[in-house]
């Protein structure tokens, strides 16, 4: 890669989630583009098939995608729920986006969701 690529990439590697977001946004209104994934057209199932689509999601995600202002108390809430050490959950906040806990009960995702967004982190459920 030429010199001015490689600084480029450091660049975006050091840049916080809303910061890449907003310069993706930049980016499609300089450029008249998209960044969304192109759709493909699915064919339509069987009759007889049962569609997969209206099973209800039971086991979620509960992703950090930003550790707030104030990190230290995102740190110790991370550190309870999930049961990793200080070091752990430093590095997890630190390198955030990051699933915190995976497979789990809509209810459990939404307790921790509350406790950590309570504190002033950021949390998707997927």
């Amino acid at each position: 890669m030429s010199e001015k690529v490689t600084q480029l990439m450091e660049e975006i590697k050091n840049m916080t989630v809303l910061e890449l977001a907003e310069l993706v946004s930049a980016l499609e209104e300089e450029f008249g583009v998209s960044a969304a994934a192109p759709v493909a057209v699915a064919a339509a199932p069987a009759a007889g098939a049962a569609p997969a689509a209206a099973a209800e999601q039971t086991e979620f995600d509960v992703v950090l995608t930003d550790g707030g202002a104030s990190k230290i108390k995102v740190i110790k809430v991370v550190k309870e729920e999930c049961g990793l050490g200080l070091k752990e959950a430093k590095d997890l906040v630190d390198n955030a986006p990051k699933a915190l806990k995976e497979k789990v009960s809509m209810q459990e995702a939404e307790a921790l969701k509350a406790k950590i967004e309570e504190v002033g982190g950021v949390v998707e459920i997927k």
